[in-house]
């Protein structure tokens, strides 16, 4: 085995994966076909949030910590197989979507991709492990190559994260204009009946037309930074059966999950000018109204429960000068939030990204206001409404 530097073994072997390298990689096997490369991927946050501390939870809480901290392995042999896996470890995540917590989160390790990938042809490639599955753009955007400093804090689907395990079919036809995407997945963990109605897998199929240049990987980004001329439109659809009883007590009104989301995308670079891009999107997550039962599972409510909503977000980056200015907003309706029915939430914020090496070391800021329409407007409740201000420091190695 020897050890090498980026070069056109990296280019030709871990091809498919879409990810920026960075880390030492290493060859192997005869005529050195295989190849092993080791990053490592920080997001380092100062984060102070004028409510969740003092009296009432209504005095300002400021922290530090790791938005993410991980390492990944990437590997290939020849052109057909390769692998990714990546590990993260959290610590303190004190301060949540809508609340700061009242005990420390402590740490917490994991397995967050272990993925498998097969390459028959550019139209038939196949995923198989854990990683992510296929339904928003915005999940499958990198965290590392976001416009804004993260993607949206309401776009998860219900009992997952943003992974999921199990089998991925896609490729790219007619010259990389068009991308489908068909997998199964575990979807909600397989549970007794007690918990569940049933214990099936969820299914979601995605496709998008891109018509400047492709975007053909199996991950998106959130800007290329004047690097590419992009417009692609996409949907997908998301479905699985008896996923949950909307009365957890008599184990009755077993309901289906189902959702569905389209979303564009578009970034054009003009040399004198500077860089636009333009995207949005609407989702919605239907759990067949089970919020209304007696005793809702608890996956069918709040945060990543039943909810519908869009996002739109926009920037800008100077023509010679590595800043990124860029806002967002979004507008998410609740079955069930804290207690409160139909809630509304309105969010949006602003900053801007300074690149010192592309992605791998790059400063943001971002201030964001969240916003409830129903409720006490207080903290009891949940409803008070809030400003956040991070400050993000990220080093791809």
């Amino acid at each position: 085995m020897k050890i090498t530097t980026i070069g056109g073994v990296l280019a030709g072997a871990i091809l498919f994966s879409g990810t920026a390298f960075a880390g030492p990689q290493m060859t192997f096997g005869p005529e050195d076909k295989g190849v092993l490369q080791l990053d490592y991927k920080g997001q380092f946050q100062m984060t102070v949030r004028d409510i969740g501390s003092g009296t009432n939870n209504e005095n300002t809480t400021s922290n530090f910590n790791f938005r993410r901290n991980r390492l990944a392995l990437m590997g290939a042999y020849g052109d057909m197989f390769s692998l990714y896996v990546q590990t993260e470890f959290t610590e303190d995540a004190n301060v949540g979507t809508l609340k700061v917590a009242d005990a420390n989160q402590g740490t917490s390790f994991q397995m967050l991709d272990a993925v498998m990938r097969f390459k028959f042809d550019d139209a038939l490639k196949v995923n198989v492990g854990k990683f992510k599955y296929n339904f928003s753009r915005e999940n499958l955007e990198a965290c590392e190559n976001p416009l804004t400093l993260d993607r949206s804090l309401f776009i998860r689907a219900p009992y997952v994260t943003t992974r999921d395990m199990g089998v991925a079919v896609w490729g790219n036809a007619f010259q990389d204009i068009f991308q489908y995407r068909l997998d199964v997945m575990e979807g909600r963990k397989a549970v007794s009946g007690d918990a569940a109605p049933d214990s099936s897998f969820r299914t979601s199929l995605r496709a998008h037309v891109t018509l400047l240049d492709p975007e053909k990987e199996y991950g998106y980004k959130g800007t290329y930074m004047g690097k590419k001329k992009v417009l692609t439109v996409g949907a997908a659809y998301q479905f699985e059966p008896n996923v949950a009883y909307s009365n957890t007590v008599t184990k009755t009104g077993g309901k289906d999950y189902k959702a569905w989301t389209v979303d564009a995308f578009f970034e054009y670079p003009l040399s004198t000018i500077g860089t636009a891009t333009v995207s949005g999107a609407y989702a919605k997550y239907d759990l067949d109204k089970a919020y209304q039962g007696a005793n809702p599972d608890a996956g069918t409510i709040d945060l990543n429960g039943e909810k519908n909503g869009y996002y739109m977000k926009a920037g800008y980056m100077l023509p010679n000068l590595p800043l990124q200015f860029f806002a967002r907003y979004e507008k998410w309706t609740f079955a069930k939030l804290n207690g409160v029915y139909d809630q509304r939430v309105d969010w949006f914020g602003g900053g801007a990204n300074y690149y010192f090496r592309d992605q791998n070391l790059k400063l943001t800021f971002e201030a964001s206001n969240t916003g409830f329409h129903k409720g006490t407007g207080t903290t009891v409740d949940g409803s008070k409404d809030f400003m956040t201000y991070i400050t993000q420091l990220q080093l791809i190695f």
